[in-house]
């Protein structure tokens, strides 16, 4: 049970001061609390002699209204020390994982969904703050009222008496492994059961445009999933806090048998003289205070289990390592003058298939490549070895003659832009969006940027123009708009190589026309590579591969491929012949 404060000594090493501080407090209030049933007691015995006068009684009660300010004082400091530090635990807690999570690389993020690792830093994160907060409080608070008490029991009232009526507590000892052995059992069960609906919302909540278009928002089949994860949390919890409900009528049958056995003895030991009357009352009001250390046994043992178990998940997500990481003598400040990509075969990690098969290709400054291929034919996958999020198995990508995976990755992601089919846009402003990847560009800069992406007169037409608010994911703008604003905000970072992922899918031909003219300009000493579906983008590229299945099928020029009579060839044909006929009903509009 206690296992949890060992793996948390690194912060209590860290908050020492603090919390010997509160510590100190807590006991403090002990001790001050264990005087207070021997005033009373002393009072209730001058009563019974008859000896008790007005200074005296005003005396003992003044010391008792002390003694309440003081403990008033105490409590004060000890609880805004300890919840302090908890708030401070948890605060460190979500910037390591934070920090984590921006270090990982894709397989992190393919291997957890996105609801689990919210869960991990929201419910995981409360019961770590509830074990440096509360459990500490619950730990030291029952512990020093258990010590005093019964210091104050045993020497201060009588020992005998003591010894016979405490014969019960022992059997809590043994409750409280037990019941917590089941608690951080079925409590894992219910952060796994919670992980899964915080997804199933998440993703519902990402995906709402859809499911609204498709209609799908009462459909029954989906709800009642949704209805059957929420149940399976609430059963989980059940289990959780049915152990935990154990706890109070295990504690009740014990108190009720130990004041059984304080009446039995104490009226015994008073009719032997071995006691007073007020030495009972004193001791019935210390058997008071040892209800609350026997009802903490239950509070400590959830709330330690609980840590316990969301400690080792976090600590679990935590010690995943990133299969792509930074060189320890990463090479920095080239030139980006030339790329080199020699890939025998390449499989994603933790899968036998394999994705690309001898892709070999050159750039030099000022070249532009096409990337051509039916859906699925791998060109999503190359780009994510050229910006570096996998490494590539057997073969080589080089950047000036410099292995990839031997460069610095910060310069790697500031120097080569990649602009991906999904647009991800913060729910900002337009203008912070543009210049997400430099903070300290003026309005002239962000402007320029969103002219060469053909997005600057779209912008203009806002209400509030570059102050305009995206909304989460970009959702108040039109796909077009997303991606042209996603466009300018990586070109913002002036990259020697530039990569387009299908990222004009969403605009009509002529504004992709003029976007890749201005490309054209812009990029005129960078290197630019360009996926896309639409195959007049890619007409007056240098060099026009066609991948099929993970190879390469066809590659050359536009005139060559059109030769060559083959996908590519018939593809353009078909795409001129929509073209026309487009043009042709727009006409007769």
């Amino acid at each position: 049970m206690f296992a949890i404060f060992k793996k948390l000594a690194w912060f209590f090493k860290l908050r020492w001061k603090t919390y010997a501080l509160a510590i100190g407090g807590l006991t403090t209030c002990a001790i001050l609390s264990a005087i207070i049933p021997l005033i009373i007691g002393g009072l209730v015995d001058s009563m019974a002699t008859g000896t008790i006068t007005w200074d005296h009684l005003i005396q003992q009660t003044g010391l008792l209204l002390g003694i309440g300010l003081l403990m008033y004082g105490l409590r004060y400091m000890w609880r805004s020390n300890l919840f302090g530090n908890s708030t401070l635990l948890e605060a460190i807690m979500r910037n390591r994982l934070f920090d984590h999570f921006t270090k990982m690389d894709q397989k992190l993020y393919g291997q957890y969904r996105t609801g689990d690792l919210m869960a991990h830093a929201t419910n995981d994160l409360a019961a770590l703050r509830f074990v440096a907060g509360g459990g500490i409080i619950t730990l030291t608070d029952s512990l020093s009222i258990t010590v005093v008490t019964l210091f104050s029991m045993i020497f201060i009232i009588d020992w005998q008496l003591t010894l016979f009526t405490i014969l019960p507590f022992p059997l809590l000892i043994f409750v409280a492994q037990y019941l917590g052995k089941l608690i951080n059992k079925y409590f894992r069960g219910s952060l796994k059961a919670f992980s899964d609906m915080n997804d199933h919302v998440q993703e519902s909540v990402s995906g709402m445009k859809v499911i609204k278009a498709f209609g799908e928002e009462e459909e029954e089949e989906d709800y009642l999933d949704f209805v059957k994860e929420t149940d399976n949390v609430v059963e989980k919890n059940k289990k959780v806090f049915r152990i935990d409900s154990a706890y109070t009528p295990v504690i009740d049958v014990i108190t009720g048998l130990t004041y059984v056995l304080t009446i039995f003895f104490g009226t015994y030991f008073i009719q032997n003289g071995r006691i007073t009357l007020g030495d009972l009352i004193a001791y019935l009001s210390y058997l008071g205070n040892m209800t609350w250390p026997l009802l903490a046994v239950g509070r400590l043992v959830n709330t330690m289990e609980r840590g316990n178990a969301s400690y080792d998940r976090v600590t679990d997500l935590l010690s995943e390592k990133a299969s792509v990481v930074n060189d320890p003598n990463p090479v920095k400040n080239l030139e980006y003058n030339d790329l080199k990509v020699n890939i025998n075969t390449f499989s994603y990690p933790d899968s036998e298939v394999e994705i690309l098969s001898d892709i070999h290709f050159k750039l030099e400054e000022g070249d532009t490549l096409g990337i051509v291929g039916r859906t699925g034919s791998g060109k999503s996958s190359l780009f994510n070895l050229l910006v570096r999020n996998f490494d590539v198995e057997s073969g080589e990508i080089l950047i000036d003659n410099t292995p990839l995976n031997k460069i610095d990755m910060t310069e790697l992601n500031d120097r080569v832009g990649y602009i991906s089919q999904n647009n991800l846009l913060f729910s900002t402003t337009i203008r912070e969006n543009i210049r997400f990847g430099r903070p300290n560009m003026t309005q002239e800069e962000v402007e320029y940027y969103a002219k060469v992406a053909d997005v600057h007169e779209d912008i203009l037409t806002f209400s509030d123009g570059y102050d305009t608010l995206v909304g989460e994911r970009g959702v108040s703008l039109s796909g077009g708009q997303k991606q042209r604003i996603s466009i300018a905000r990586t070109l913002a970072m002036n990259p020697e190589i530039l990569i387009m992922d299908d990222a004009l899918s969403a605009v009509d031909a002529k504004t992709e026309q003029r976007i890749l003219t201005n490309l054209r300009e812009f990029c005129q000493k960078g290197i630019t590579i360009i996926a896309t579906h639409r195959l007049s983008s890619i007409m007056r590229a240098d060099e026009i591969l066609v991948l099929d299945n993970g190879h390469i099928s066809e590659r050359g020029t536009h005139e060559r491929l059109l030769s060559l009579e083959g996908w590519y060839d018939n593809m353009f044909r078909q795409q001129q012949l929509d073209q026309k006929i487009s043009e042709s009903g727009e006409d007769n509009e």
